[in-house]
């Protein structure tokens, strides 16, 4: 495995790092757990709240430097890798506003004499596995609940992103994390399974594929660790009612072209009421058309590249056998080197792979509903069950859809809504754990009963 800075806009490889040495990993858990054991245990929230907020206020004095960083590793146009940064010092700063109600005692209302609390405790030294889409936010929202409660982080990231991963250590210990707390080390996958089975290595957090997340669970689950799986989505963006189309497709726009297209929780399934369906599809790909495609930097750019030539050879594939299998494409569905243009494809049916797979990538799927019930049957006939948007003029409807979409997530009438308060997780295929909001807190930590006599 190779850590390594190619550029996916010219293909260049701009630096490439080594791997860590079996000895070096045993330094890294090592560290970690010798900082468990003296900060994490002794430090008080305040004191790690301090620490925190230095974390996002060193991202936000280095924010141009951070989003160049990832323009040039994954290809995220910079207006979205400079809002990433902000993101990850947002959720960063929530953490350290919110660390009294993660860590404080919860009494319980007993039914005997005397009292009994819960006491929220850190599990120790964690090891987070990231993925390149989102190499800032995704390890904020790993990080910063965990170093809040004090437990310790071993941060593998992605092998295309160790300058970014670099930045990140950086800024730990530029903020006065101790040694050890924050420790950004280059694994291979064998040496990541070593990790996980070490004794002193208490969890471990991925967000990836499904592939890799099964990897790792079965890993963690023969020893007998604690897993969080953030893992794929091919989310259902339901449209069953509208006062004004243009801006719902807007709305349907952004939600799959965010991020190049590759988000886990960007909307990939349209399923929109047969009245409005032939005016959507067409409105739909013509916006999709418009996107501008070119260089990540220029200002002008919706879409750069995707993440690698590989990445857009991968989503290359799958829309040619889509189309083998019967799909019409309406608009693109041509791949220049690393670059895929907004794509909209029509007549998927659950005979097709394309019905089943995540495009992980600026692909939008119409598919027409003529019913409220058939909407719900076909936002649930997938294996995924991340994130979900409905879009409706009726407030009774969308209650109900809510109720029975089978997702971690529904937003209503509107997208790109995530925030640092809110819990972000799926179910099904897409994983297990939240992350984000408080519920972040209850992944990695030892709600010990204490119960005292009268």
């Amino acid at each position: 495995m190779d850590y390594a800075v190619v550029n996916p806009a010219t293909g260049e490889t701009l630096a490439t790092y080594p791997t860590a040495t079996d000895a070096e990993v045993e330094t890294a858990i090592a560290g970690a757990d010798a900082a468990f054991r003296s900060w994490g245990r002794t430090s008080t929230p305040a004191e790690r709240a301090t620490l925190l907020r230095k974390v996002a206020g060193l991202h936000r004095e280095r924010r141009d430097e951070l989003a160049a960083i990832i323009v040039r590793e994954m290809g995220k146009p910079l207006a979205a890798a400079e809002g990433e940064v902000d993101f990850a010092a947002d959720i960063t700063e929530f953490y350290a506003d919110h660390i009294d109600e993660i860590t404080r005692d919860l009494p319980i209302d007993i039914l005997g004499e005397g009292t009994a609390v819960i006491r929220r405790s850190p599990l120790g030294v964690l090891l987070g596995i990231m993925p390149w889409n989102f190499p800032y936010y995704q390890v904020a929202r790993f990080a910063a609940p965990n170093l809040a409660l004090g437990n310790t982080i071993l941060l593998k990231h992605a092998p295309q992103c160790p300058e970014s991963a670099a930045a990140i250590a950086t800024i730990y210990h530029d903020a006065g994390f101790p040694d050890g707390a924050y420790t950004d080390v280059r694994l291979t996958n064998d040496q990541a399974a070593t990790v996980i089975a070490d004794p002193r290595v208490q969890g471990v957090s991925v967000t990836g594929s499904e592939r890799a997340g099964a990897a790792v669970a079965e890993i963690a689950g023969r020893n007998l660790k604690k897993v969080a799986l953030e893992l794929g989505g091919s989310d259902p963006f339901i449209l069953l009612s509208t006062d004004d189309l243009d801006a719902t497709v807007q709305a349907a726009v952004e939600a799959r072209l965010d991020n190049n297209g590759q988000s886990c929780n960007a909307a990939k399934r349209f399923i929109v009421a047969d009245d409005l369906y032939d005016a959507f599809v067409e409105k739909f790909s013509a916006a999709m058309a418009d996107a501008t495609v070119g260089d990540p930097f220029a200002e002008d750019t919706v879409l750069g590249p995707l993440s690698s030539l590989t990445a857009a050879e991968r989503l290359a594939e799958q829309v040619d056998r889509a189309v083998a299998q019967g799909a019409t494409v309406v608009t693109g569905g041509v791949r220049d080197e690393a670059y895929y243009p907004g794509t909209v494809l029509t007549g998927v049916t659950p005979e097709m792979d394309a019905f089943r797979e995540e495009f992980f990538g600026p692909v939008g799927v119409v598919y027409r509903a003529r019913s409220e019930d058939e909407a719900v049957e076909i936002a649930n006939g997938t294996p995924f069950g991340l994130g979900s948007y409905v879009f409706t003029t009726d407030e009774a409807q969308a209650e109900r859809i809510a109720d029975k979409i089978e997702a971690g997530m529904v937003y209503v009438n509107l997208v790109l809504a995530d925030s640092p308060e809110l819990p972000f997780g799926g179910v099904k295929r897409s994983g297990t754990g939240r992350e984000m909001g408080l519920l972040a807190a209850d992944e990695f930590v030892n709600k010990k009963l204490i119960r005292t006599g009268p």
